[in-house]
């Protein structure tokens, strides 16, 4: 566990000082912060909007952020020799990954939380200014006061959006997961960056192509079997997404949380086993 830490935060370090970083960051809150400016509607189109856009927003920068600052972990590290350096101290490969990864997504969680939090104080800002415009506006009877405040309590809660910003990390964190695993093999990181984009749009198509196919044909066997296979080789990425549902104001339910997750979890350690693997029997 010492090697994987000592790794994981070399790594974090390293990341966090890319420009890239800051510029995605940076970027992802400036669109964060003016999407209160392009909401200026009835109260629930207005937080639904909001929700929409900065949902939207952590999802597209951190997806990106996670295959561009992970494909260039191992061939930087290839090309700069300190692989050889790292790997001839008997750190073993496996522990090599896995800190790889860690630190990875390490960055990926902080840019999460630094959208995510400025996301939450614009949600209780207009919370705010539309509470107080409501308490100014002609009044109505207290039955209609009283619903209308808590619909507007609903909106804006941040415990209705949390789940889909702790959904859009893991979701993250596979994305980072199949990067290093493609990088592992790769033989730089513009390819791995490629690779990854094309993965990145088979996998949020996935799930359509999937449904059409077991409506068009007989889902025999060798049916299910094929789509096992493509379901691992491409992780689902809309059955991680729960923006949309979010928006609308649905409540997501502990189980649907738990077994989100619970996939997450599944293809974040299956992509590791295979980096391992891959790694491992890489001539360097």
């Amino acid at each position: 566990m010492r090697r994987i830490s000592a790794i994981a935060s070399t790594t974090f370090t390293e990341l966090i000082r890319l420009k890239l970083f800051y510029a995605v960051c940076a970027i992802g809150l400036l669109l964060i912060g003016g999407s209160v400016f392009f909401a200026r509607f009835s109260f629930q189109e207005e937080f639904q909007i909001l929700k929409d856009i900065s949902l939207g927003t952590i999802t597209i920068f951190s997806s990106l952020l996670a295959i561009i600052a992970t494909a260039n972990l191992i061939p930087r590290d290839v090309e700069d020799r300190t692989a050889y350096a790292i790997l001839a101290k008997a750190v073993p490969r496996k522990d090599y990954i896995i800190g790889k990864l860690l630190g990875a997504i390490g960055l990926i969680a902080l840019s999460v939380l630094m959208m995510s939090a400025l996301f939450f104080a614009i949600l209780a800002l207009r919370e705010n200014a539309v509470l107080n415009a409501l308490q100014q506006s002609p009044a109505s009877s207290p039955q209609d006061m009283a619903a209308t405040i808590a619909t507007i309590h609903h909106a804006a809660s941040w415990q209705l959006v949390a789940p889909a910003t702790l959904m859009i990390f893991l979701r993250s964190a596979v994305i980072a997961a199949l990067t290093l695993f493609v990088s592992t093999f790769a033989t730089s990181n513009a390819f791995t960056i490629v690779v990854m984009m094309m993965v990145y749009l088979v996998a949020q198509l996935e799930p359509i192509a999937r449904e059409y196919w077991l409506q068009a044909r007989t889902a025999g066997v060798a049916a299910r079997s094929f789509l096992a296979l493509v379901a691992i080789a491409f992780p689902d990425l809309q059955a991680l997404d729960f923006g949309d549902a979010v928006a609308s104001g649905i409540v997501l339910a502990a189980p649907l949380i738990l077994k989100a997750a619970m996939l997450a979890l599944f293809y974040v350690v299956l992509y590791a086993l295979l980096s391992i693997a891959s790694f491992s029997g890489r001539e360097l």
